[in-house]
């Protein structure tokens, strides 16, 4: 199970940096269009918006399994191994009902606001809450991976001469 959600960590990381990626290439494309063809296209802040949305949710979803965010640091290193256990299993328990709040509230208004269209853009409004609603639903996952398993550990790697 743990190699799997390190797998599905990896791809939602690189959906994370693809979706970045494709951010800037479109508002290079916005500022060419309206500086240099004196045509500025409505559909590259959408957009820009929508993938800006899925970065910082898959963004935060792997934070959240790799315990960088969501988590009480400075306090969890002051208190004795007994109450660490305790304030991380209680950071888990508020990222996962976090993650279910998201993937929850996001999907209602995801499923709602689907047959509006979208200003500027030919698509379903509805998309603007998809990034909420995935990326809550990836919150909730890892972060009850971290309750049944505990502290995350980075994957083990194997050198290229091994």
């Amino acid at each position: 199970m743990t190699r799997a959600l390190d797998g599905l960590a990896a791809l939602v990381m690189g959906l994370a940096g693809l979706a970045l990626v494709s951010m800037a290439l479109i508002q290079a494309w916005q500022v060419f269009a309206r500086y240099v063809l004196n045509d500025s296209p409505g559909w590259t802040e959408p957009l820009a918006l929508l993938l800006m949305s899925f970065a910082v949710m898959f963004g935060a979803s792997v934070a959240v399994r790799r315990e960088t965010h969501f988590s009480f640091q400075t306090l969890l290193h002051a208190l004795p191994n007994g109450l660490q256990w305790l304030l991380k299993s209680v950071s888990r328990l508020i990222a996962a009902a976090a993650g279910g709040c998201l993937m929850t509230y996001g999907g209602t208004l995801m499923i709602d606001d689907w047959s509006v269209n979208m200003a500027g853009a030919p698509l379903p409004s509805g998309l603007k809450f998809a990034g909420l609603c995935v990326g809550g639903g990836l919150i909730l996952l890892f972060a009850i991976e971290r309750l049944l398993t505990g502290d995350y550990h980075a994957p083990e790697t194997t050198e290229a001469g091994d």
